[in-house]
């Protein structure tokens, strides 16, 4: 035993002297790690600058201060030197995982003797090269960073020190109540059989469109904070009235909150809405044209999919992040799915999101997702937000009647928007109807959220109308039917979309 312990004493001794120079320059980094708001200034100057930020240009103190702020949380993605697709990829990306997670070890064990080998990955990852791992070492971070196997590293849980407080993250979230101040006539139209067709469908000519179209044959996967168990037409009563023989699928890929700071232990999360978010944009995109005097979705007879992905509209957390990667791929891999609809967002950039994002865009999907609503951080420099900045999808906003157009209160808009969406009445800011929580009074709601989900549910329509065309074939006829084509706009993209108008 005491011969044993020697040995083990002289390895550390002779560990702790082969590593001397390096545990000074990694103490030097501990004593010297970037306060949150130097780290918040950069971030802001560069998307005022660029439009956008990407963790790839983070000095490695910026990168390891991020890292240790956020809990060091990491998404790591690998390259494989095969497509996507390809017979091999899945055998490489395999045999690829595999080294890149005994460099991992091999770093970390020498700082963490606890370091188990076989639970070092968070949550497992079957199609996209990417690890969720946690470094918790400088040395493991620039080890992987600058290692040939490795395409990006990046914190997954910064993005909350973005905001100042709970409240600003979670600020998307609030009790979908009923609006008591509607007036009919005014906020809203009745349709037959009976229901309410909210103020802002005419601006879009909605009603001369539902005269040819419903959305009928066509899915589209909703990636938002779930639907309210309470609200009946997002359940029992989906197929009512002139809404028929369609589905709704409710499901959850948004991971268990870490309890005591450890990852995968706590409550199994459920696809049901407990921020309010997820059931308004269901309800505008999907609610049935029905009998019960509710409020009528664009595409009424659409099929719909509710993924419960998120907490809350920021996606700040790490199992956010991976909640709707897993979405997107989720959504990619059904042949059904037409239409992916995303009203939410990040400040800065998640790769591993626009990886999951790009798998979806291969697969033929269709996406739209919102530009963006500021809060007091973003308030007056912060543009369109992540992802879409992407231009593999479409980036929609929102607008006030009458001209010239302007963008509703604190929606976000720029060169990157492809559409806009009459969403806001100027006179008294009145914004469209939707489902409550619960029971047959509409609710409103706001922001490039509605915007986004309008749209997608416009898009909807029209590919009810011509089913067999390609993604790029519909795509193309949303921009010939919308205001400022052929001239794009350098704030309003393409302009107000006209499904009357398209689908004749």
């Amino acid at each position: 035993m005491k011969k044993s312990l020697l040995v083990v004493g002289c390895c550390l001794l002779l560990w702790a002297c082969q590593k001397s120079s390096y545990s000074i320059h990694l103490s030097s980094y501990k004593e010297s790690l970037m306060p949150v708001d130097s780290i918040n200034t950069i971030i802001a100057a560069q998307i005022k600058e660029k439009g956008l930020f990407e963790w790839s240009t983070a000095s490695d103190r910026m990168l390891w201060s991020a890292l240790v702020h956020g809990g060091h949380v990491v998404s790591l993605g690998y390259r494989v030197d095969e497509k996507l697709g390809a017979p091999s990829y899945q055998w490489r990306r395999q045999v690829i995982r595999e080294q890149v997670l005994d460099q991992l070890y091999a770093v970390e064990k020498k700082n963490n003797s606890a370091v188990n080998r076989e639970t070092m990955e968070l949550w497992s990852e079957a199609v996209l090269p990417v690890l969720n791992v946690l470094v918790t070492s400088y040395e493991t971070m620039i080890t992987l960073r600058y290692s040939p196997l490795v395409r990006y590293l990046e914190p997954m849980e910064y993005e909350a020190h973005l905001y100042s407080n709970i409240a600003e993250r979670q600020s998307g979230c609030a009790p979908n109540l009923p609006d008591a101040s509607l007036v009919a006539g005014l906020d809203y139209g009745i349709v037959s059989p009976f229901a309410k067709a909210s103020w802002n469908y005419p601006h879009h000519g909605l009603l001369d469109a539902w005269r040819a179209v419903s959305g009928v044959g066509i899915t589209v996967f909703l990636i938002d904070t779930g639907i309210s168990y309470e609200q009946e037409n997002l359940g029992s009563q989906f197929n009512q009235g002139l809404s028929q023989k369609r589905r709704l699928e409710k499901m959850v890929t948004l991971p268990r909150k870490k309890l005591f700071g450890i990852f995968n232990v706590g409550l199994t999360e459920t696809p049901e809405d407990r921020c309010g978010h997820g059931t308004a944009m269901a309800g505008v995109l999907a609610a049935p044209r029905g009998t019960d005097g509710n409020m009528s979705g664009v595409a009424y007879n659409v099929n719909l999919i509710s993924c419960r992905a998120a907490e809350d509209v920021f996606i700040d957390e790490a199992r956010e992040v991976r909640g709707v990667s897993d979405a997107f791929v989720a959504a990619g891999n059904r042949t059904d799915v037409h239409i992916i609809s995303l009203s939410m967002g990040r400040i800065t950039v998640s790769s591993q999101m626009r990886d999951a994002i790009l798998y979806a865009r291969a697969k033929g999907k269709l996406i739209f997702c919102a530009a963006g609503t500021s809060l007091s951080f973003t308030a007056g420099w912060a543009g369109v937000i992540f992802p879409a900045t992407m231009s593999e999808v479409q980036a929609v906003t929102g607008v006030t009647t009458g001209s010239p157009m302007e963008s509703c209160v604190a929606c976000h808009s720029g060169p990157e928007v492809d559409f806009v969406v009459v969403m806001e009445r100027a006179a008294d800011k009145k914004h469209p109807l939707t489902v409550a929580d619960s029971g047959d009074a509409p609710s409103t709601i706001g922001g490039s959220s509605v915007a986004t989900a309008t749209m997608a549910a416009m898009a909807a329509l029209l590919w009810s109308r011509y089913p067999w065309w390609s993604t790029t074939e519909l795509l193309s006829r949303l921009q010939q039917n919308s205001s400022y084509f052929p001239n794009r706009h350098s704030r309003w993209g393409w302009g107000l979309f006209q499904p009357a108008q398209a689908v004749n």
